[in-house]
């Protein structure tokens, strides 16, 4: 029995971990994937505190170290279920079970798809999500990028280092990252950005072959770009806590800034959660308040 379960192991599971252990209390984190979240696909964070520049590999891992140095317990497992019982809740995971007196949900997000035509049949095969894992492969070549934000202007960055030629294909008139981000992409020679435009289709079988364009206006052009990088954001994945949390129309937990669930003991912080802002540093604190919450709420039921 551990007295806080955090499932995921991202910016806000591993924050929690680190304020478990500072207030006493026992804690495992569970992460099914890799630990660090998404921000390990970043190869250059620059707005987290007291870093002036790290990449996401070296954040992740310095988090990590830091929860462990705390104490607390971490397995790369997946949870399954997430059950209500007495004296607190039982977890279910693809290899084992385990008990806890509290919750903490941190789960962030995965890559958003277009879900257009052979998007699904090409991933890994000309389709890609993360620069800093596949970029290596279009050195020197043309690709795509699929998006207009922040995630878009970054992929689009570090591939403009060594592609080349990176087109970007927003759906929208005008970029909506961050705008000195957006500025500096746009001021290299081989970036170009194509607005008012959707990805009507991707061909190709064993390997992506061309990219159909449709334009505001309804009309289609056809690119053959040597890959593409899908950036249209991210998406919770929720499902296995709808017993225990509510989430919105779009998945996410509903939860305002205590971190609180329609359940009493489960918490949720990060991504995952409805929130204005989605950045590292309001995943860390999400992480802050959902642990501290859950010690409030195992003192108060001893």
């Amino acid at each position: 029995m551990y007295d806080i379960i955090i499932i995921g192991g991202g910016p806000a599971g591993l924050t929690a971990a680190v304020y478990a252990r500072r207030a006493g209390k026992s804690a495992l984190v569970l992460e099914k994937a890799s630990f660090g979240g998404q921000i390990t696909y970043s190869p250059k964070i620059e707005n987290f505190p007291s870093a002036i520049s790290v990449s996401g590999t070296e954040l992740a891992d310095k988090m990590m170290e830091q929860a462990l140095a705390q104490g607390a317990d971490i397995e790369l497992e997946e949870v399954i279920s997430v059950e209500k019982v007495d004296g607190g809740f039982k977890v279910q995971t693809d290899f084992s079970e385990y008990e806890a007196k509290a919750i903490v949900i941190a789960t962030g997000a995965k890559h958003r798809l277009l879900g257009v035509e052979g998007e699904e049949n090409l991933v890994g095969k000309g389709i890609s999500f993360c620069a800093v894992c596949d970029g290596a492969f279009y050195a020197n070549k043309e690709v795509m990028v699929i998006g207009g934000g922040n995630s878009a202007l970054v992929e689009a960055t570090l591939l403009a280092e060594t592609c080349k030629k990176v087109t970007v294909v927003q759906n929208l008139p005008y970029l909506t990252g961050e705008k000195a981000t957006a500025d500096a992409l746009l001021s290299r020679d081989n970036v170009q950005v194509i607005y008012s435009t959707v990805v009507k289709e991707f061909k190709g079988e064993d390997e992506l072959e061309a990219v159909v364009l449709k334009a505001e206006d309804g009309k289609e052009t056809t690119l053959t770009p040597d890959g593409v990088f899908v950036a249209i954001g991210l998406a919770p994945e929720n499902t296995a806590f709808e017993n225990l949390a509510e989430l919105n129309e779009q998945g996410y937990i509903k939860a305002d800034e205590n971190c609180l669930t329609k359940t009493e003991g489960v918490f949720v912080a990060g991504d995952c959660r409805t929130k204005a802002v989605r950045q590292i540093a309001t995943a860390a604190s999400d992480g802050a308040v959902a642990a501290l919450k859950a010690v409030e709420f195992i003192d108060a039921n001893k």
